[in-house]
């Protein structure tokens, strides 16, 4: 006669509390994507605003009556489509330019010898450490002496040589095995179709960093345009959002915040698509 057993209950697993260094990095995190993210969305939160709401005391972060008509506002006081293409076209040549420029300086600098090398990157690198305040005004002069004031050309062709961009490829390329290099040789290929037919495509994460954060800081850049461009149909977005303003600073916050949260928009795009070859530049050689 079979006899049957007691079910004995299963010991229960103990529930783990986080440990009070993971806890203060939880914390400290949250902090900092409070302080990163509480100017956008109070950004966002004013737009959507009337423009008598906007300057209640004490403030709410949220509407009362969210409100789209500022943003029917900024089409109706500025031209938005031609600053937008004005930007995009500025943005999208300096991106593209930057890429192709810094993959090539970078090549040279990762995988050729030559008398003076070290001492050119040197120099490369030092230009890094001097701000866009005290170049302008060469840059302005030399733009002026080739014909090219108050043109879009004038905010590109300055733009195009990067110093971090040649930096941070030279590293990328580093971090390439150098045999692939020795056997396309092999196979009587000449260092231009050693670069472009096999290190060029190896390197597209790097260049996607370069392209990325060269289009989202030129695409917010200020002092430059507003230093070479003068005339209202070479504007770019952020100089036309200072028209929104009004004078002496009379227009309404309400409207000047929905042109500025417009403004975020095809820097969104652009990070959303691209953060994948970011991720992938950025970590790159990590697990070398």
């Amino acid at each position: 006669m079979t006899t049957l057993q007691p079910v004995t209950d299963r010991p229960r697993r103990r529930l783990r509390l986080p440990s009070p260094s993971r806890t203060a990095a939880l914390l400290f995190m949250a902090v900092v994507a409070l302080a990163v993210l509480g100017p956008v969305m109070w950004t966002l939160s004013t737009s959507l605003r009337d423009p008598a709401e906007s300057f209640d005391l004490p403030p709410h972060f949220l509407p009362l009556s969210p409100d789209f008509t500022a943003y029917r506002e900024v089409f109706t006081q500025i031209d938005v489509t031609r600053l937008v293409l004005n930007s995009a076209l500025v943005t999208a040549l300096i991106a593209a330019g930057q890429m192709l420029t810094a993959a090539m300086a970078g090549y040279v600098f990762a995988r050729m010898r030559f008398r003076g090398s070290t001492l050119l990157f040197a120099l490369v690198l030092a230009t890094m450490m001097i701000p866009v305040q005290v170049t302008i005004v060469p840059v302005f002069m030399l733009i002026r002496g080739m014909g090219l004031a108050d043109t879009l050309l004038a905010l590109i062709i300055p733009a195009v040589p990067t110093a971090f961009g040649t930096f941070l490829m030279r590293q990328y390329f580093l971090n390439l095995p150098g045999d692939y290099a020795e056997a396309a040789s092999l196979d009587g290929a000449g260092p231009w179709r050693v670069f472009f037919s096999v290190y060029l495509p190896l390197s597209a994460p790097g260049m996607a960093i370069v392209g990325i954060l060269a289009f989202n800081y030129h695409w917010n850049e200020f002092f430059r345009p507003l230093v070479l461009v003068n005339s209202e149909e070479n504007f770019t977005l952020p100089l036309g959002l200072v028209s929104l303003q009004g004078h002496l600073g009379t227009g309404s916050i309400s409207v000047v915040l929905a042109g500025v949260v417009l403004s975020m928009i095809p820097a969104l795009i652009v990070f959303l698509f691209g953060q994948r070859y970011l991720r992938e530049g950025l970590t790159a050689g990590a697990g070398k």
